[in-house]
């Protein structure tokens, strides 16, 4: 094995986990209140009601999908009586809608904020090369998705998964992703730029969860009469901090 493969399959993963930890304390403490998307609702919101949700609906499957074909190993699927050919199937049938949808999704935000004039003087360079990279990412795992299963007979839970899964117990198989496809390496590498590139855009209000607003006070809206006095209605109870 040469330097060059155990540099990409060996070095890269931990270093794109230690970028994407460190970038996200940094952020954390330096950036805290960037920490958001920058919502451009208020300029345009036709095109992001439709966008948005086939984005990130889309997203949510395909990472679904990652985790179900590079965590679980094949011996849990071939365990519960799931054959080599209904598992294809499934990855196929869900991956390739899921990449579609996903996909269209983001050419419609991309459309939409090249051609809405607040939204893209709003976009920053950085975002412009996370589409970039975002967009390639996608376009790559549909190629090796669609390619893998109408082409190629290769199974990737036999290289690349044994190879992920070892990263997290530090015995990466390099020499298993070797023997993977061009189309699965590409695809690889442009998502490891992706994850070294997260901390550092809007991506990151991925790691937000909105958990305070299970426990916040109530908002009390008082009415008023046509007149601009007060209504007489009580509010509704809550509590003061």
């Amino acid at each position: 094995m040469s330097w060059a493969e155990i540099a990409l399959w060996v070095v890269t993963p931990y270093l794109t986990l230690v970028i994407l930890v460190g970038g996200l304390l940094w952020r954390h403490h330096y950036d805290r209140f960037g920490w958001t998307t920058r919502s451009s609702e208020l300029y345009e919101s036709r095109l992001l009601r439709i966008g948005s949700p086939l984005f990130h609906f889309g997203l949510l499957f395909v990472i679904f999908g990652h985790v179900f074909g590079l965590v679980i190993p094949e011996s849990w699927t071939d365990a519960i009586g799931m054959s080599e050919t209904v598992y294809h199937a499934i990855a196929l049938i869900v991956g390739g809608v899921a990449g579609v949808c996903t996909l269209a999704g983001i050419a419609l935000l991309i459309y939409r904020r090249r051609t809405t004039g607040p939204v893209f003087m709003a976009t920053t360079k950085n975002d412009k090369l996370m589409y970039v990279v975002l967009v390639a990412a996608l376009l790559a795992g549909l190629m090796t998705t669609l390619l893998s299963s109408a082409f190629q007979s290769h199974d990737y839970r036999q290289t690349v998964s044994p190879w992920f899964r070892g990263i997290f117990v530090l015995q990466p198989d390099s020499a298993a992703m070797v023997r993977a496809p061009w189309t699965f390496k590409l695809h690889t590498l442009v998502g490891m730029l992706l994850i070294m590139l997260f901390p550092f855009t809007r991506l990151v209000h991925a790691f937000s969860a909105p958990v305070g607003y299970l426990f916040r006070p109530y908002v009390v809206y008082r009415s008023r009469a046509a007149t601009g006095r007060q209504a007489v209605r009580a509010p509704r109870p809550g509590w003061d901090r």
